[in-house]
């Protein structure tokens, strides 16, 4: 999973916020086919994604029309395995990105699924039909209910069984950030066709698309130890290269201010020029060590571990 993830070209994020000539945004859909099958790595990309995108767009408050929606579906996948740690940064991430203009709506079959921690900081919540046989059902669906604000008009224990195929309880946020009272709607259906697209289908359309052919040649990335060893062996070419010259210039320097000086052995000479070419060495490969290292974080884990 981890190769074929990370042999992937650099995902733009601008991709996402393309639109078309009236300004109106565009679907995109990313195919975690592979990437479903390790969840915590899963996890790791949401992790990223988000954090690449709190990075680099600018704070917008809470704007009417957001920049950017989410909609990560089955995703008891990226809590059940992800460890504490991961989930405290989730949680954290999905709760400051508001002010940037983007939204995160999470998909999934039960609301069980779904980190107390992590479902507080959803504002929105569509639910449709839970069916309670047995008593741990039976606890689901009161507590899906007692996560919406009451509606005199009905009881929402009651109604969340009841609902029939399309319909749903909303509530979603007024102005002022407060949740509206629970609603029973019906869900308008989608024009496109229900069910899967065929292998063809899915050609046409990403032949069709503006960046077709930009994700799908692999790359063969350096791994970090290719990286270090590389800058270890620049860098020790380079320090024994100024070690050499500030040992020449300072012989040179020597013979032109005391030239009837006694010559010290060579043996000290020797001593002495690989104890400053040691010191550069070990320098120049610190810097270089610290410096890859940064990237490599950075670069998996954005913001977060700056």
């Amino acid at each position: 999973g981890a190769t074929n993830f990370f042999g992937e070209p650099a995902l733009s994020l601008q991709d996402f916020m393309r639109t078309d000539e009236y300004g109106r945004g565009m679907i995109n859909i990313l195919d975690a086919t592979e990437l479903i099958h390790n969840p915590r790595l899963y996890s790791i990309f949401l992790l990223w994604l988000l954090s690449e995108l709190f990075e680099e767009l600018p704070e917008v408050g809470d704007p009417d029309i957001p920049k950017m929606v989410f909609f990560f579906d089955e995703a008891h996948l990226l809590f059940k395995y992800a460890p504490g740690a991961l989930l405290d940064k989730i949680e954290q991430v999905v709760k400051l990105i508001r002010s940037k203009g983007v939204g995160v709506y999470f998909v999934t079959q039960n609301p069980r699924d779904i980190p107390e921690s992590v479902l507080a900081q959803l504002g929105n919540r569509i639910q449709h039909a839970l069916r309670a046989y047995t008593p741990n059902e039976r606890k689901a669906v009161k507590a899906a209910a007692q996560s919406f604000r009451p509606n005199p008009a009905f009881d929402t224990e009651t109604v969340i069984t009841d609902l029939g195929i399309g319909e749903a309880l909303v509530s979603t946020l007024d102005k002022k950030g407060r949740p509206s009272m629970v609603a029973r709607t019906l869900i308008r259906p989608p024009s496109s066709r229900l069910g899967p697209a065929t292998a063809d289908e899915r050609a046409t359309v990403q032949a069709a698309s503006p960046v077709a052919g930009q994700y799908e040649k692999e790359l063969d990335r350096d791994s970090a130890y290719e990286m270090l060893t590389e800058r270890k062996q620049k860098a020790a070419k380079i320090a024994e290269q100024e070690a050499e010259k500030a040992t020449r210039d300072k012989r040179t320097a020597m013979k032109a201010k005391k030239p009837a000086r006694r010559r010290t052995s060579t043996r000290r000479r020797s001593s002495r020029r690989q104890s400053v070419g040691e010191a550069a060495l070990k320098s120049a490969i610190r810097t270089a060590t610290t410096q890859v290292t940064r990237q490599l974080v950075r670069g998996v884990l954005g913001s977060l571990f700056r």
